[in-house]
């Protein structure tokens, strides 16, 4: 999940006490509680570079929205009685790639992106999470759910699916293996493996799912990784400071950078087209409640 730089309008209660035995009562300073909590995240940018897909809660359901990066425009694209996650934006710009979560079901499924009839593409046997374009446009990765009786992990998979013939093949299998991530040239393949329960590496492999390697090897939990647009560096998340936060690596596992000191659960991070930026949501508990928004930081030259 993800923080943005959008509007937020929270609604505050300020508590005034009068001090007794006072000709000119004062106000007595005793805070503020958040009321409101909005949840905001997994923003997934545009071809163009200029809008973002992204979840926003409605009615205690994950819809999608598209958004302008400058805030100018917004349109809510799904408006039905099921979930909707893990945005992505096709290469070319024509679909938008999504999870689709009934109460009993998580399909692989893709709608026009300027709305319209929502295909779903995996069947309803196999629980399917996390789609990612291939740079063909042709092809999707996504991995089978590792959450089916949480907070354990079970095994999953990545597999890619021929959106054309609609046939699938496993990619990657043997453990806990979720978030593939397609280079920009299609020639490698990002992805999160468990290594043990508190352990979650970066793994890096070709685009036959052959010559696998460890980038992070990092005793925290490290994933959630995301290409930059040059194919240099990886975006990625990390707990090893504390808080979940974003980190940058070049493509061999060096020069591991944090981009931003931030607090509550940073995941997730998409790239800005000219590679400047990154999006993420940062989620975190707050007073009564609990609330996603999507935030940005600057990339430091590499």
């Amino acid at each position: 999940m993800n923080r943005s730089e959008r509007r937020k309008v929270h609604l505050t209660i300020l508590m005034l006490a009068a001090l007794p035995g006072t000709a000119s009562p004062q106000a007595a300073d005793t805070g503020a509680t958040q009321v409101t909590h909005s949840q905001n995240y997994d923003p997934s940018f545009a071809p163009d570079g200029q809008r973002f897909v992204y979840i926003s809660q409605v009615a205690g359901r994950e819809q999608l929205f598209i958004r302008s990066i400058d805030g100018s425009s917004l349109q809510q694209l799904t408006f039905d009685s099921v979930d909707h996650e893990d945005p992505a934006w096709s290469p070319d710009g024509r679909w938008i790639a999504f999870v689709r979560l009934s109460p009993t079901v998580e399909q692989i499924a893709r709608m026009p992106a300027a709305g319209g009839p929502v295909e779903v593409l995996t069947p309803a046997t196999e629980r399917a999470i996390h789609p990612n374009w291939a740079p063909d446009g042709r092809h999707l990765a996504y991995c089978t759910d590792d959450d089916l009786a949480p907070p354990k992990k079970n095994d999953a998979d990545i597999i890619v699916l021929d959106l054309e013939t609609h046939a699938r093949r496993v990619l990657i299998s043997g453990g806990v293996n979720t978030y593939p991530a397609w280079s920009p040239d299609g020639r490698s393949i990002a992805f999160r493996r468990m290594l043990g329960e508190h352990d979650s590496e970066v793994f890096l492999a070709d685009s036959s799912g052959g010559q696998q390697r460890n980038l992070t090897r990092n005793p925290a939990f490290d994933g959630w990784p995301a290409w930059a647009p040059d194919g240099r560096r990886l975006a990625f998340a990390s707990n090893r400071e504390g808080d979940y936060q974003i980190y940058v690596m070049r493509v061999d596992g060096t020069q591991v950078q944090r981009i931003a000191v931030t607090t509550g659960r940073g995941t997730a991070p998409k790239w800005t087209l000219d590679g400047t930026r990154v999006y993420f949501p940062i989620c975190r508990r707050q007073d009564d409640g609990y609330g996603c928004e999507i935030y940005s930081a600057t990339v430091p030259p590499d």
